[in-house]
Parts: C-alpha cells; structure tokens; sequence
C-alpha cells in the first residue's frame, strides 16, 4: 500500500489541538506555594473526622448538617437543605445563603472560597472546583481561584464548575457540563454549548 502524505497542520484543521512544547514535569520539587488551609492542622484533623464519620452518612439528619458547618466556620443562611453524600473540603470557607439546596453527592472542593448566595440548586454529583495547577510549572504548583454562584443559579446533574469562575443571577449550567469561564445572568450552558 501506498503511504499518503499528510499536511502538517492537518492535525489542526480535523479539530484536534495544536502541539506544544511539553513541560518537563517534575512533582517532587512541588512546594504547594500561595495555598494556605486556613486553620491549624488539629482542626483541619477534626473536621476529617466529623465528614467521614457524619457528616457525609444518609442517616445524618439533613436538618444537622449547616449546624456542623457553622461550628466549623462556614457562613450558612436559613432552610438551607443539604443531602447526604455532600463532601465540602474546607468549611471556614463556605458561605452560603438562604433557602439552597445541595444534592446527594456534591463535592465542594473550596480550597478557595465558594460563595453560594440564596436561592440556588447545586444538583447531585456536581462538582464546585477551586483547585488547579499552573499547566507550565515544571513543579505544577497551584493556581487556585475562588467560585461564586450568584442568586437564582442552577448548578444540573454531575456538572462542573472551575477555579475563578462566576454563574450569574439565574444562570444554569447544564448537567455533566463543565463552567470554565463567568456565565453572564441569565445565560445556559449545555452539552450542546450556550442555549
């Protein structure tokens, strides 16, 4: 057979991404630099221990779970709901408003702040993220941002939302979506892009 010739940049007009220079990776030399957790190490222990043993279990009475996030630090309205299975990394730094709900399974991974105002819907299994990595450390040191979901926003089934970014008033993100850029008020993002 014949071998065909293939243009160099065919690659990119099929919609595949560019080639780059490759980032000599090395993790050992990681210093977690910029990322501070926020309270010494014996609270951040007991409140392992209180999600794992508690917090998390579906016999834990919903209406229990914002009491232990206060104790903890975090800032919780009124007849706020939170479902079992809810995994929040970092409580001190938590805020959310009044009448919200957090589905079965949601992971709030606040390594920075996640503000949640009144009136949303985090649905099960999304995934509020704060953390990252800068993609050109060859130590791949954090790039952490913090998250806001502003009032009225919807946050479907398995969705994502990433470090540094905004849902506006009334915005949804649309289930097993990734938001990784603010979504103006009002705006939908689904699996199909913008709606």
């Amino acid at each position: 057979m014949a071998e065909t010739a293939v243009p160099p940049d065919a690659g990119t007009r099929a919609g595949r991404s560019e080639h780059r220079a490759v980032v000599a990776r090395s993790l050992r030399g990681f210093t977690g630099a910029g990322y501070d957790k926020g309270r010494p190490l014996l609270v951040q222990a007991a409140w392992f221990a209180v999600l794992h043993l508690v917090f998390v279990k579906w016999w834990f009475p919903a209406r229990w779970r914002p009491a232990v996030l206060r104790a903890f630090g975090a800032r919780i309205g009124r007849r706020v709901l939170i479902r079992h299975g809810v995994r929040v990394h970092w409580p001190w730094r938590l805020s959310v408003g009044d009448d919200v709900w957090i589905g079965e399974g949601a992971w709030l991974l606040n390594l920075r702040q996640i503000t949640i105002d009144s009136d949303v819907c985090v649905s099960q299994g999304a995934l509020l993220c704060t953390g990252s990595h800068q993609r050109r450390s060859p130590t791949f040191e954090f790039d952490n941002g913090p998250i806001r979901l502003e009032s009225g926003a919807w946050i479907a089934a398995r969705a994502v939302v990433l470090r540094g970014v905004t849902v506006g008033r009334g915005a949804v993100v649309g289930a097993s979506v990734v938001a990784h850029r603010d979504l103006a008020p009002g705006e939908t993002i689904t699996g199909g892009g913008a709606a």
